[in-house]
């Protein structure tokens, strides 16, 4: 009982972060890998995104009833990054993933950077560089192979990942980018846990408590984050790459 205690704190605190700018992955996967590590990685990556899902759900719906959604652009992303997350999700049974992860550490440490520097960063959607629909629906596709692969096969970060996306390549804010790149998370989600449960990689027993929990934190994340607005989602952004590099690096250099 304890041990369900534990992981459904980290379940609410995953959901807090993931309705603001994702990445609470950084908090939900490792505590339920230290607190359970009689089980497989691909069990324990199946039972997270059980709530991982269920805490997307509830932002995106709070997020759609106060920011205007283009579901036509972003429907076609989510299928894509569904497609190369249900992939991503098959690889992470054969291969470690261990060799991709000081890749990944110098992307987040140059997303963290460009970010800090640029003050104006996601603060408003850029109308003077608008993006036609073609281009954008492309940009966004192409990204979405790479990010969709990405969260089914290791996770954490990805709805930073898909925040940044939305902002750099379709000039969305901060707010926008965060509402848009929930729906495309949970296509990635829903794609894992299509794989993981229909491949047994799911315990039940462990996911259900924690959904509900994530669920609360993301109701709660949402409601935080439409109250103040992008330059409070810009900092928390920071933060949560930052701590994502120093997740990574410690995986990468001490683990």
């Amino acid at each position: 009982m304890g041990d369900i205690l534990i992981v459904c704190i980290a379940a609410f605190a995953a959901g807090f972060i993931d309705a603001i700018v994702g990445g609470g992955g950084l908090v939900q996967t490792p505590v339920l890998f230290m607190t359970f590590p009689q089980y497989s990685v691909a069990t324990l990556l199946g039972t997270t995104k059980i709530p991982s899902f269920s805490g997307t759900a509830v932002s995106l719906y709070q997020y759609s009833r106060h920011v205007t959604i283009q579901w036509k652009l972003v429907f076609w992303i989510a299928l894509t990054a569904f497609a190369a997350a249900m992939t991503g999700s098959w690889a992470v049974t054969l291969i470690s993933n261990a060799a991709f992860k000081p890749i990944i550490l110098v992307c987040l440490i140059v997303v963290a950077i460009y970010t800090y520097s640029k003050k104006n960063f996601g603060q408003h959607q850029d109308k003077d560089k608008d993006v036609s629909f073609r281009h954008a629906l492309l940009r966004g596709m192409i990204s979405a192979l790479f990010i969709g692969f990405y969260d089914g096969f290791i996770g954490p970060g990805t709805g930073s990942f898909l925040v940044l996306m939305f902002i750099s390549l379709l000039h969305f804010d901060f707010m926008h980018a965060s509402a848009h790149a929930k729906t495309v998370n949970l296509a990635t989600n829903m794609a894992s846990i299509t794989f993981f449960v229909s491949t047994g990689h799911v315990l039940f027993e462990i996911a259900l408590p924690m959904a509900m929990c994530n669920m609360l934190g993301g109701f709660v994340g949402t409601r935080y984050a439409l109250l103040k607005g992008n330059a409070f989602i810009r900092v928390f952004f920071l933060v949560v790459v930052c701590g994502t590099i120093l997740r990574f690096a410690y995986d990468v250099f001490w683990k």
